[in-house]
């Protein structure tokens, strides 16, 4: 397929609407995100060939019997007094998860009609994988590295073998209460079959759940973990960690946060603050297009897991 150099901004604008993976820095909100991108896409647009001015009609009386119809530009639409053809406003955009700001890595935004399919990725609610740093020993307010430490303690006594054995023992009471708030046993062949279904969701979507959590790497006092989890906030996380540290007979903050897979968002494809402008975007569209058309699950899974966990019968 041969490829076509596009000067024309409507022609371009009409191709700036689908779901982008972005890579979201740590220290900046999605607000933040959100207005360097809309500035980002104005900016390029009003560098290509804009619709010039309108044309307005003008009747001119050379002499008392002959009038001349003519068009003249409409000055009122001149970019000179109306700014340039795309303001900020005209550009409409929607997360699929609200990272906070220190949290790093993927965040899929939608951008004009490419909304829609943000919503309903959202309410999809997809799987979403974190890798999580904690630091052993201090704890703080917030339990975020930016604020004043509250306690210390030593850590001499934990070694990677007693981490992993109560992330294990977190991810099991998370898997038996997925089961609980459903009113089916584990044991019995219900479960069993809601879990080949699929993902097994709550029904509320506050309720944080962890489907898995590992220990990825300990240099102590460094430790970094892996979850797999949905319906998470960042202050979760960072509460989480705190968690982690009391349960070892210590304590621990958390020190870093990136999301590595939204669903089937990759970080590896994700675009960096410096590839944010309209060329990279919409080549990112037509990769994300290409994605949910080959998983189109991401945004409608049918399967009781996302219905009403209630309405399963028990056997």
């Amino acid at each position: 397929m041969s490829l076509k150099l596009v000067k024309d901004a409507p022609t371009v604008w009409s191709y700036l609407n689908g779901v982008v993976n972005l890579f979201k820095p740590a220290g900046i909100t999605v607000q933040q995100v959100r207005n360097t991108v809309i500035h980002n896409l104005c900016r390029d647009l009003n560098q290509l060939e804009v619709r010039p001015a309108l044309q307005r009609v003008v009747i001119d009386n050379c002499n008392e019997s002959k009038l001349v119809v003519r068009k003249v530009e409409d000055l009122s639409d001149n970019i000179l007094v109306t700014g340039p053809r795309y303001q900020p406003d005209d550009i409409k955009c929607r997360f699929c998860a609200n990272h906070g700001r220190f949290t790093s890595g993927v965040i899929v935004l939608g951008i004009n009609k490419g909304t829609n399919l943000a919503f309903r990725l959202q309410q999809n609610r997809p799987l979403r994988v974190y890798r999580v740093t904690g630091f052993l020993g201090k704890a703080t307010e917030t339990h975020f590295a930016e604020s004043r430490v509250t306690t210390r303690a030593t850590i001499n006594h934990i070694g990677s073998e007693k981490i992993g054995r109560l992330l294990a023992s977190i991810q099991a009471s998370h898997q038996r209460k997925m089961f609980e708030l459903s009113g089916i046993d584990i044991q019995s062949q219900a479960a069993y079959e809601l879990a080949c279904k699929g993902t097994i969701r709550p029904t509320d979507n506050k309720l944080p759940m962890i489907y898995g959590i590992r220990l990825a790497e300990y240099r102590k006092p460094f430790f970094t973990i892996e979850i797999h989890a949905i319906n998470e906030t960042e202050a979760y996380l960072g509460e989480l960690i705190h968690e982690i540290g009391i349960n070892l007979k210590s304590c621990a903050h958390c020190t870093s946060i990136r999301c590595i897979r939204h669903g089937h968002f990759q970080l590896q494809d994700s675009l960096l603050k410096k590839d944010w402008n309209l060329q990279n975007i919409i080549s990112g569209m037509a990769h994300t297009n290409k994605l949910i058309n080959q998983h189109p699950d991401m945004l409608q899974q049918n399967s009781s897991s996302l219905q009403a966990m209630n309405d399963v019968p028990t056997r």
